[in-house]
């Protein structure tokens, strides 16, 4: 049995520094990644009361795709390969940023508190300058005794997702009833996490926090889940990705030249006014979208390091 090792999250602030405070489990000082998962924030719920919600203006990414995964709410996402889609509860959405893509996501007010989790996949090398794409997919509930599953990315409880990753990766939700404990088989060459949103849980005996992050590294055959109360769970996983990436605001390269390039590129393109109705050469621009993009920041005064 592999050892267990708990990650607690830190808070911080979405978008341009001031809006929805989130809980981030990936990236930390203690791992950067869990198979090609390299960013994974955990908000909510945020109660309808409060008018900020979500609010990320139009903003670029690169070298990566997003992954968005509600339990409750609505937002409405925006980007430059034409799509206007709302991400509703259970339903993956999944864009591929690959050479270049923006886009904005508002989360709708009248929908009920906002509740979920934004994550990233780190594209490999050899995939990282395909086109920008966009995916929906709902998956359909598998039961167990005293459990339930959606898995929107790969395979997990005898369910798998037709979705296609480019390397192999895990994504599900879990709910298990109180009292429940379900064996898991894995992938013994994978790595696996698991997001404690609600309830209390152990992973192979290891009891795990509210909000924590559980990982467990490559060498397990099948990993114990047990609930000491109705719970639900996060699974990450995937093949480790073996690669060092370069990781700045939003976008992932291999090296600090390409991140200066990409953010001079970005505020290049958005540098007036009027060229936010004009198509840009490397990012383009949300569909429909008629707010100001936030700027890329100054890069810091050092070399960003790369991570793996």
């Amino acid at each position: 049995m592999a050892a267990v090792e708990l990650i607690a999250p830190h808070e911080v602030a979405l978008g341009s520094g001031e809006g929805l405070p989130v809980r981030r489990t990936l990236p930390t000082r203690a791992r950067s990644l869990i198979g090609a998962w390299c960013f994974l924030d955990h908000y909510g719920p945020v109660p309808e009361t409060q008018a900020s919600g979500m609010s990320v203006r139009a903003h670029p990414h690169t070298g990566l795709q997003t992954v968005s995964w509600l339990f409750s709410g609505q937002i409405q996402h925006r980007d430059s390969v034409g799509t206007i889609a709302m991400i509703l509860p259970g339903e993956l959405n999944l864009m591929t940023a690959g050479r270049g893509v923006s886009h904005s996501e508002m989360s709708m007010q009248s929908a009920g508190p906002l509740h979920g989790v934004q994550m990233w996949v780190a594209l490999p090398d050899a995939a990282r300058w395909v086109d920008p794409a966009f995916e929906h997919y709902v998956p359909q509930m598998v039961e167990r005794a005293g459990v339930r599953a959606f898995v929107f990315l790969g395979s997990l409880l005898g369910s798998t997702s037709p979705v296609v990753t480019f390397t192999p990766l895990i994504g599900a939700e879990l709910l298990l009833e109180s009292g429940t404990t379900v064996e898991i088989d894995v992938t013994s060459s994978h790595e696996h996490g698991f997001l404690l949103d609600g309830g209390s849980i152990s992973v192979d005996g290891i009891a795990v926090g509210l909000h924590q992050l559980a990982y467990v590294p490559p060498g397990a055959r099948s990993i114990s889940l047990s609930a000491n109360a109705d719970s639900r769970v996060l699974v990450l996983g995937g093949e480790p990705l073996g690669e060092s990436i370069v990781m700045w605001w939003n976008f992932i390269g291999r090296n600090h030249e390409e991140i200066v390039e990409f953010q001079q590129q970005w505020n290049a393109e958005n540098s007036v006014p009027s060229s936010y109705s004009r198509d840009h050469p490397v990012f383009g621009w949300p569909n429909g979208e008629a707010q100001e993009p936030i700027m890329a920041p100054e890069l810091p005064p050092v070399r960003v390091k790369s991570r793996r």
